[in-house]
């Protein structure tokens, strides 16, 4: 596909339709403008100012002691008293109901988390909007999946000092940019068979998060084609939050070419409307 092949008009409408979405999850009610605390719990109950309960971390799984008084909505259901939430395996969550609030019960990076997220924090009744670039069909690259014979386990750091991530890499994606070519490593996307880069370039910490930026990629056609549609590199929570635990890119998926293209640096983080 070239630049020319593309209905400008329409690609707007469609990058805007996405964006659009996007902070709508972003700043919904319980979304992760929302969260008041990152607790990391332990085999000691610990009790926190913004969710009921003592919370311990055990060989069971995570553990809620309601007082009394206190009552959590699970699935549905109002509980009391002692309540076991079960191993969570790693990268997954669970929310309850507190209230108007949410509470994420999670595991990141081997370690039992809790997250409360209520819908006035400050951080989301003034959030506004995301900073962008201007949106240009020339930023949808077309490139090549190069799968690996199996999957491969990738160790990433997280925007959470001394915190790992492990992913399993399907393979790496290539493409020309800037008069060179490059190979990305790819983790698995939020759609079924998509891939998912993340990535910095060389305006990160200049116009766009210094961190990181997260680019979901449709499933490669039977030729291993992929369209890498620079123009939705989005921010992860650790943009705007320090409460979030985001993965950063694997040292190869460091640009050194100015992606011009997505979200900017969040006005939170000083980021220029």
């Amino acid at each position: 596909m070239t630049v020319q092949d593309i209905d400008r008009v329409d690609f707007v409408k469609q990058w805007e339709e996405w964006h659009r979405a996007k902070e709508e999850v972003l700043a919904g009610p319980h979304g992760f403008l929302a969260i008041t605390g990152l607790h990391w719990l332990s085999p000691e109950p610990a009790r926190f100012t913004d969710a009921p309960g003592a919370w311990s971390a055990t060989a069971d799984g995570v553990v809620v002691e309601l007082a009394e008084g206190e009552e959590l909505t699970v699935d549905g259901l109002v509980v009391h008293g002692r309540y076991a939430f079960g191993v969570l395996p790693e990268r997954d969550s669970r929310y309850v109901g507190w209230g108007d609030a949410v509470l994420e019960v999670a595991r990141r990076g081997g370690h039992d988390i809790l997250r409360p997220r209520h819908p006035g924090t400050a951080l989301r009744t003034a959030f506004r909007y995301t900073p962008a670039y201007d949106p240009d069909p020339r930023w949808a690259v077309t490139g090549r999946f190069l799968p690996f014979a199996e999957p491969r386990p990738v160790t990433v750091g997280a925007a959470v000092e001394g915190l790992e991530h492990v992913y399993d890499s399907p393979g790496q994606v290539e493409f020309e940019l800037g008069g060179a070519r490059h190979r990305l490593t790819a983790f698995n996307g939020s759609a079924p068979g998509g891939l998912m880069v993340l990535f910095t370039d060389s305006t990160s910490g200049v116009t766009t998060y210094a961190a990181n930026r997260s680019l979901q990629i449709a499933p490669p056609g039977p030729d291993g084609t992929v369209i890498l549609d620079f123009n939705r590199a989005a921010n992860l929570p650790c943009a705007y939050t320090d409460l979030a635990t985001c993965p950063l890119p694997p040292t190869e998926n460091r640009l050194p070419v100015a992606v011009e293209a997505g979200e900017r640096i969040p006005l939170e983080r000083g980021g220029r409307p």
